[in-house]
């Protein structure tokens, strides 16, 4: 999470508008009001001719709002990204992974994770489970 540089603990501007448009752009009256505007949209087609205008309004409006929430959705799911591996980070030191490879897995190409995700496959098939590796 991006911090302003006067007090250090608080989200910064851009930070805190993306979480909360987020966060309400995610309900769903949210959607039922978006498929109402459509609803009110398609009627009014008929009384304006199906005019280019009328088109054009529509067409205008949702690629504004795509455009717009396309920032949006990156930046949460960047923030959202780095606290998940910040969180992966912490139980593999609690559990004393050695692994220096997985700690920035998130760094390597495709065709490196796919190699590192069969051998660690292969290690699991290898080693007989325990009764404290079962979980129920």
């Amino acid at each position: 999470m991006t911090t302003d540089k006067n007090t250090g603990d608080r989200p910064g501007f851009f930070t805190r508008f993306t979480s909360k448009t987020a966060k309400v752009l995610g309900h769903a009256w949210v959607f039922a009001a978006a498929v109402a505007i459509l609803v009110v949209w398609a009627c009014t087609g008929p009384l304006l001719g199906f005019s280019n205008t009328w088109q054009l309004v529509i067409n205008t409006g949702t690629t504004i709002v795509t455009f717009l929430m396309v920032f949006i959705i990156q930046n949460t799911q960047n923030r959202d990204s780095a606290a998940l591996h910040l969180k992966l980070d912490a139980i593999m030191q609690e559990l004393r992974v050695t692994n220096s490879k997985l700690y920035e897995a998130e760094d390597e190409g495709e065709d490196e994770l796919e190699r590192q995700r069969k051998h660690i496959e292969a290690q699991s098939e290898e080693q007989p489970a325990t009764e404290e590796q079962h979980v129920n």
